[in-house]
């Protein structure tokens, strides 16, 4: 791709990477926008994202889309994000098959505006079968919401017999998670500078490489992403133990 930053990540490229999408508004704010211009532009770094991780060989890619706080903001900002949100998944799903990525998603669905979660599912239905990769969209998305919802899923199958307490571990809790099989992130990108995980994949993060930078997301782009997973090559990862 013409005027595209060079791939040198090297041999050590992150299985799975996640992302906190952060300064859509501020990027708004400085450019004299509403806020809705900034999560416009922001969905190009989206697309650039998919594709950059496709030709890295990241073979999963989670974007924290919208929280379960982010039901708090004023209606008129949530119908425009519903809005783009059912756009983007019109607009991408030919980026998606042109890849070979699999859409998927994680939180609260049910909270989504029937003709998002229309559009959604018949996306994740018509991309299903593809492996190339796996873009994961966190929607109505919250890691406390979410562990709970597990703790109670698990407390049901042990007061109706199926599940001996005393047997609950770790790999318990992981398999009642939104999606057990996704293997957790290596790399957790947060731009925007902001140093917090803001309810985002605490359970899953546990043993993730951070990498925040400044950049605000509209202006995120594929030499920044390199950057990060070239830092992450550079990293010993000890998981607890001796290096």
């Amino acid at each position: 791709m013409a005027g595209s930053a060079q791939i040198t990540a090297g041999p050590r490229v992150p299985v799975h990477v996640a992302v906190i999408m952060d300064g859509n508004g501020r990027w708004a704010k400085q450019n004299g926008l509403q806020r809705i211009k900034g999560h416009e532009r922001g969905a190009e770094s989206v697309r650039m994202a998919i594709r950059t991780c496709r030709k890295l060989g990241i073979r999963y890619l989670t974007l924290y889309a919208f929280s379960v706080e982010n039901w708090g903001r004023p209606k008129a900002e949530i119908d425009a994000l519903m809005r783009l949100l059912r756009k983007f998944l019109r607009d991408e799903e030919h980026e998606l098959h042109e890849n070979k990525v699999r859409l998927r998603a994680i939180g609260r669905l049910a909270d989504l505006p029937e003709s998002v979660r229309a559009e959604l599912n018949r996306v994740m239905a018509a991309t299903a079968h593809h492996t190339g990769g796996t873009l994961v969209l966190a929607l109505s998305y919250g890691s406390r919401t979410e562990i709970a919802a597990a703790a109670r899923d698990i407390a049901r199958q042990a007061k109706a017999g199926t599940l001996d307490p005393e047997t609950v571990n770790e790999a318990t809790v992981a398999a009642h998670l939104y999606a057990p099989d996704i293997p957790d992130p290596d790399l957790m990108i947060r731009t925007s500078g902001e140093m917090r995980l803001s309810n985002f994949l605490l359970w899953q993060l546990s043993y993730a490489e951070l990498y925040v930078t400044d950049v605000l997301w509209p202006d995120f782009r594929e030499e920044h992403l390199v950057k990060a997973v070239e830092e992450f090559s550079g990293r010993q990862r000890r998981f607890g133990l001796l290096g």
